[in-house]
């Protein structure tokens, strides 16, 4: 069901355009990523959603009514910044506390609350706990309980793991999908991390420019992206310069591959995006392409490796190596070939 709808939503600050006449439709109850570099405008989204920015044109609409003028203590949205903002001065209870105890809640109720939602985010027996007792993890978790406590309809998130460390971040991508499942709240997060995004998310908003570049599931933006921006932000890409032949055939790196395109006309020029995980290392005599080594990492799981192939770097990761300088044959699926055409589409909807 259709929960926060943005329609024709522009914001300049200064001579600086940082969203431009941006669409976009949330559902309840869903994990949604605003993923892209700085500036591209997803903050700036965000903060137009918790009412702490105001829109220069267009409508936020909340189950469908206009709430662009409504103030941010008046909206059913709490918000997590990156700086958590707890009150050092408050024990851990006081402060998931704090915003019921502004509401005049009965202390019977907050005490209930309080401990239910601390129960929820593992922070069970930290009430008493003060702010510099605990570590950056646990500090994440009390301002999300804090945000979760007054329950409300949507919990908008910006970029509140950047603080953490590699380790605690991947602990708490988990966490976050659990506490969203569980709560039934409707998640908003803000990051430019692609990882994250691809963990969490039950759908990616990709932005550039005050643009939306794509709409969808993570495997189909990983998969299936729909320009040259999309195909590099999201993970790591391969993408050379094709041309389509007649039926399912598209010629690169001096090679006329299968693939399962045939919605591009004979002679388009298009850019072909194969992800490293893709490019399988054969015997030379029985590859597609030839290439040579020039590098080979050890990355734990796998190798990823630089093959030189014609005028083109092929980046290949695979549990097989070969010695820097060899000779080494690549196989490349049909399936793993995604054609894209040349010219990007400023914006794309879901």
């Amino acid at each position: 069901m259709e929960q926060i709808h943005l329609v024709g939503v522009s914001k300049s600050f200064g001579d600086d355009l940082i969203l431009d006449h941006l669409d976009l439709t949330i559902i309840e109850d869903e994990f949604l990523t605003l993923l892209g570099p700085s500036g591209c405008g997803k903050t700036t989204t965000l903060r137009i959603i918790g009412g702490f920015t105001q829109p220069d044109e267009g409508k936020v609409y909340f189950h469908g009514k206009d709430i662009t003028d409504l103030p941010a203590h008046l909206r059913e949205v709490n918000t997590v910044f990156q700086q958590y903002s707890l009150f050092p001065h408050l024990n851990v209870e006081d402060n998931v506390a704090f915003g019921l105890t502004l509401k005049q809640v009965p202390k019977k109720e907050i005490k209930t609350r309080v401990d239910d939602i601390l129960g929820l985010l593992n922070l069970s027996g930290f009430q008493k706990r003060t702010i510099d007792q605990l570590s950056g993890g646990q500090q994440q978790r009390v301002a999300i309980a804090r945000a979760l406590v007054n329950e409300p309809e949507v919990l908008l998130l910006d970029e509140p793991l950047a603080a953490l460390d590699a380790k605690l971040r991947k602990g708490m991508q988990i966490e976050l999908k659990r506490i969203q499942r569980e709560t039934g709240v409707t998640f908003i997060f803000v990051t430019h991390d692609q990882e994250e995004a691809l963990t969490m998310s039950d759908r990616i908003v990709v932005m550039n420019q005050g643009h939306i570049q794509q709409i969808g599931r993570p495997i189909d933006i990983y998969n299936e992206p729909v320009n040259r921006f999309v195909a590099d932000f999201i993970g790591e890409s391969n993408i050379v310069e094709g041309v389509m032949e007649a039926g399912d055939k598209v010629t690169f790196s001096g090679h006329t591959f299968t693939c399962l395109d045939e919605a591009f006309p004979a002679g388009e020029r298009v850019d072909v995006v194969i992800r490293p995980e893709d490019v399988e290392l054969v015997p030379v005599e029985k590859g597609m392409l030839q290439g040579q080594v020039l590098t080979s990492l050890f990355k734990g799981v796998h190798y990823e490796m630089q093959l030189q192939v014609g005028n083109e770097v092929y980046l290949a990761q695979s549990t097989r190596t070969a010695p820097v300088g060899s000779m080494v044959g690549i196989y490349i699926d049909p399936e793993n070939i995604q054609n894209m055409h040349k010219t990007p589409r400023a914006e794309v909807h879901s």
